[in-house]
This record gives structure tokens, sequence and C-alpha cells, in this order.
């Protein structure tokens, strides 16, 4: 399994846009149904930073959504942004879940 966690905060005047590209994203993943692919996105106190955390059962789940045009284009439109604080990624272990991520 591999964990991603990504934060940055947008601009002001960028985030409703953010939040629509994100929706996008969310919606193709849906429709796709990968089972190995768990991706949340979650909005900061202040408006305007974003959190995403993706869980992925394999490398190849997680090219699943790095490959998906709607993802490069999510990535491309922040970068163009010029965000505030850039994203970070950070890699994460599990220690515990409440639920089963991936029914393994």
């Amino acid at each position: 399994m591999k964990i991603v966690r990504v934060t940055y905060t947008c601009k002001p005047e960028y985030v409703e846009q953010n939040k629509a590209n994100i929706r996008n994203v969310m919606a193709e993943l849906r429709q796709i149904n990968n089972p190995g692919i768990n991706y949340n996105c979650c909005l900061g106190a202040d408006g305007k930073s974003f959190t995403h955390t993706a869980f992925f059962s394999s490398e190849e789940a997680e090219k699943v959504l790095l490959t998906l045009p709607v993802f490069i284009s999510f990535q491309q439109q922040l970068k163009a942004s010029g965000p505030e604080t850039p994203p970070k990624q950070e890699l994460l272990s599990l220690v515990g879940s409440s639920k089963d991520i991936f029914n393994a």
C-alpha cells in the first residue's frame, strides 16, 4: 500500500476553480471505480488550504490516477494559478484504520 498526502494553499481568487477541478477528478474516479484507489480532499478552516490524501493498493493503482487526463489538467491548472504555498507531498504509513481500506 502507498499513501500520499499533498497540501497547498491557493490564492483566494482560485479557490472556487480548484474546488471545481477537484470535483471533476472525483467524478472521474467514481466513474472508473478502481478498487485500488481511495482518494479524498479536504479544505482547511482558512478556506484556501487543501489537503489531498490518496491510498493506493499498488503502484499500478497510483498510475491510474496519475495518468487520468482530468487529473493532469487539475495539476497543470493548479501550478499555473501560482499557489500561495506550493504543493508539498508526503509519503505516509498506515498505523490503523476504522475500516478495511481495500478489503485485504
